[in-house]
């Protein structure tokens, strides 16, 4: 019997408001279920943001509209390269009320809306950051959702914060930290490079997104 998208993504680990360590465990788990190569070679963290912090979404289950619309400060996917024939690179969301996963042309037509006018202010970027680096040294001990009272934001997960393997507690912010200047010129082989050897990444904006996947799953 055919398992649904919701029935799927509920077999992996989700805590609302925290996408980043959600991406983290949900990387270790396309590996070690045989999903992703084991060492994630095929798979890419995206964190999408702007200087301003305001990102609009779409069809995100956080979102009280019908059109599924929501502005983040940042949100973070995992998305997966297929490489040869027809086999779309793939969206896993965890947040989305779109199938899980998604193919990335249908993903980024539906949930960023490249044809919707948007002020500048609201422009999104993304740092695509590739999952074995990723998963070696991303750190978080949660302090972004705590007030000024010390106060939880929203409820963390149960488990420990995520400590990197140069035993850093938190660098969230180097990830979410993304300016117009850092966007990268042009996609090509240099890119792809730096993809695969920066700590923290490339950036680029929306029209190079589906152009870089579509050069690395070639």
């Amino acid at each position: 019997m055919a398992v649904s998208s919701s029935e799927y993504s509920s077999q992996f680990d989700h805590t609302p408001f925290y996408c980043e360590e959600n991406v983290y465990f949900l990387c270790k788990k396309l590996c070690a279920s045989g999903v992703a190569d084991t060492d994630g070679s095929d798979l890419y963290v995206v964190f999408i943001s702007n200087e301003k912090k305001q990102i609009p979404l779409w069809h995100q289950k956080a979102s009280k509209r019908a059109d599924g619309v929501i502005l983040w400060d940042y949100h973070v996917v995992c998305i997966q390269r297929k490489r040869g024939g027809d086999s779309p690179c793939l969206v896993w969301d965890l947040d989305s009320s779109l199938p899980f996963p998604s193919p990335l042309a249908s993903y980024v037509s539906e949930t960023i809306r490249p044809s919707f006018q948007l002020f500048s202010e609201y422009q999104r970027f993304f740092r695509i950051v590739h999952a074995p680096i990723f998963l070696r040294f991303f750190a978080s001990d949660r302090r972004h959702m705590k007030d000024l009272a010390g106060n939880w934001i929203a409820e963390p997960p149960s488990y420990e914060p995520i400590v990197a393997e140069d035993k850093a507690m938190h660098n969230l912010n180097e990830y979410i930290e993304i300016h117009a200047e850092d966007i990268s010129t042009n996609v090509g082989a240099e890119l792809i490079n730096d993809v695969s050897n920066k700590k923290l990444g490339v950036v680029m904006n929306e029209n190079q997104l589906e152009e870089f996947f579509s050069q690395v799953c070639q």
